[in-house]
C-alpha cells in the first residue's frame, strides 16, 4: 500500500473511512481481496510472492494497513517482507503489538504500520521508532511519515474533508464513487513541489500523483473500508490492469464481532 487517506469521527454516518491505493509493480503476483482460507474472520488480498499483504480487516474489527518509506539509500536486500507485519496482527492481533514492532524494526525495510482495533487506531514508523495515536480528525500516510505536507496527500485529504461534510448523499448504501475519484487522481504534482526522496527526477514526478500510472509499475488496486455507527463494515476495492482499467471488484459487508 503506498497511499491512505483516513478520517475519524469525521462522517456523521461513518465513525471511521479509509481510502487507499496500493502501487506495485504489475508483474508481482497478487489475489484481490476475499476471506482467507484458514483464517475465514481476515479480509485482505495477498502478495503471492512474499505471502503476505498490504491492508486487511478481521471481523473482530481490527485493522492493519501498510506504507512503505521510500528511501532507496538504505535498503536491505535480505529484509523481512514487509507485508508479513500486516498478516501477522490481522490473524493474532495483540493489544501491544507495537512492542514487537520496535524490537524488530531493524529487520525491515521503511515502512508505516496502521494498525488496532478500528476505533483506537496507531501508525508505527520504524525509521523514526514513532508511535502515533489516530484520534479525532483527518491523515494522510504515504512514503514518509504520518501527514507529511507532500501535495498528493494534502490533495486527498482536502477532497476527504470535502466528502465528509457532504454526509447525508451516503448514508445510507455502499455508493464509493466520490472517494474512487480521488483515488483515481492522476494529476502530477509541480516540480517546484516534489519531495526529494532519493529517486530520480523522473520517477518523482511519476510518484507524485495519488494514482499512479504505468506500463511496469503504478497502482494495482484502490479499496475503500467504512464503518458505520452501528459497528457494520463495508469493503469495496477494485483491481487496475497497467492502462489504468478496473479489471475486477469486490465488494463485502459485516458487522464487527
Amino acid at each position: 500500500m503506498c497511499i491512505l487517506f483516513v478520517a475519524i469521527e469525521q462522517h456523521e454516518h461513518y465513525p471511521l473511512i479509509i481510502a487507499a491505493n496500493r502501487d506495485e509493480f504489475f508483474n508481482r503476483p497478487t489475489l484481490p481481496s476475499h476471506f482467507w482460507g484458514e483464517q475465514k474472520q481476515v479480509l485482505a488480498g495477498i502478495d503471492e510472492q512474499a505471502g503476505g499483504t498490504w491492508m486487511g480487516i478481521n471481523q473482530a474489527g481490527n485493522i492493519a494497513a501498510l506504507t512503505n518509506i521510500r528511501a532507496p539509500d538504505s535498503i536491505q536486500q535480505d529484509a523481512i517482507s514487509r507485508g508479513k507485519l500486516v498478516s501477522h496482527y490481522l490473524c493474532q492481533p495483540k493489544v501491544d503489538y507495537e512492542v514487537d514492532l520496535q524490537r524488530t524494526k531493524q529487520h525491515y525495510n521503511g515502512y508505516n504500520l496502521l494498525y488496532g482495533p478500528w476505533n483506537n487506531l496507531k501508525v508505527y514508523n520504524n525509521h523514526l521508532d514513532q508511535i502515533s495515536t489516530l484520534t479525532q480528525g483527518f491523515y494522510g500516510l504515504s512514503n514518509a511519515s504520518l501527514n507529511s505536507p507532500w501535495p498528493k496527500l494534502n490533495k486527498g485529504v482536502t477532497r476527504l474533508k470535502a466528502y465528509c461534510e457532504q454526509g447525508e448523499q451516503d448514508s445510507h448504501n455502499v455508493e464509493f464513487t466520490a472517494l474512487f475519484d480521488l483515488l483515481l487522481d492522476t494529476t502530477p504534482a509541480l516540480d517546484h513541489e516534489l519531495p526529494q526522496t532519493g529517486v530520480p527526477i523522473d520517477w518523482e514526478r511519476r510518484l507524485s500523483s495519488i494514482f499512479i500510472q504505468g506500463e511496469n509499475y503504478g497502482t494495482r488496486s484502490s479499496t475503500i473500508l467504512k464503518v458505520d455507527k452501528h459497528n457494520r463494515v463495508s469493503w469495496c476495492e477494485r483491481t487496475f490492469s497497467n492502462t489504468a482499467n478496473c479489471v475486477s471488484e469486490q465488494n463485502y459487508q459485516f458487522n464487527i464481532n
